[in-house]
């Protein structure tokens, strides 16, 4: 595995939606690093691809109310505990649990998953580990909130997926936060886990 600048040159066989995540992060001016490997479909499968991206990995989840009328994506660190309870509290939200897989398509337009192993037995018929902060760039009714964990933001870079588990991508947390979260137009609440 190889850690390379920007875009890949042939996007021969890339899907339309990680095409438009590199023409996103262009538009912003936002430099980024890009590594391509097999499908990352849990924490375990994604060591390698961490020590060459050398930045904060994220879980990314979503989750929603009992009703499904609120979704909210949660990126917290990947050794990083979740219990439903220490983040309803914060939010004022009870009885948080994961989306169903045809949200995550509706708003977000990635095909469903998470890097939690609980998260990706419920959906065994697609593509898990593809959920990422950059799908809200898609999400242009603003229907996920998005939370993130406050230890997410003390690294220098963020490892995340283009909309797909087969690339990751390190971008500067401050790019992150000052210039890519705002384009998208989702104001971030920052959670304590």
């Amino acid at each position: 595995m190889e850690l390379v600048n920007g875009r890949p040159t042939d996007t021969q066989g890339r899907l339309d939606k990680e095409i438009r995540v590199y023409d996103f992060l262009d538009s912003l001016g936002v430099s980024y690093q890009r590594i391509d490997h097999e499908a990352a479909m849990t924490m375990e499968a994604c060591e390698e691809i961490d020590r060459t991206l050398e930045a904060t990995i994220c879980k990314n989840l979503l989750l929603c109310n009992r009703q499904e009328t609120q979704f909210y994506l949660l990126m917290l660190p990947g050794d990083k505990v979740f219990k439903t309870k220490d983040l309803s509290a914060q939010i004022g939200s009870s009885r948080l649990s994961f989306a169903k897989a045809e949200y995550m398509e509706q708003y977000l337009d990635i095909t469903p998953g998470s890097l939690s192993v609980q998260y990706m037995e419920q959906y065994l018929d697609i593509t898990p580990g593809s959920l990422s902060v950059l799908g809200l760039m898609n999400d242009k009714d603003k229907m996920v909130r998005l939370l993130i964990d406050e230890d997410v933001l003390t690294g220098e870079y963020i490892g995340c997926h283009p909309c797909i588990n087969t690339s990751s991508l390190r971008l500067k947390t401050k790019d992150l936060v000052e210039k890519i979260i705002p384009a998208m137009e989702h104001e971030p609440t920052i959670v304590k886990l």
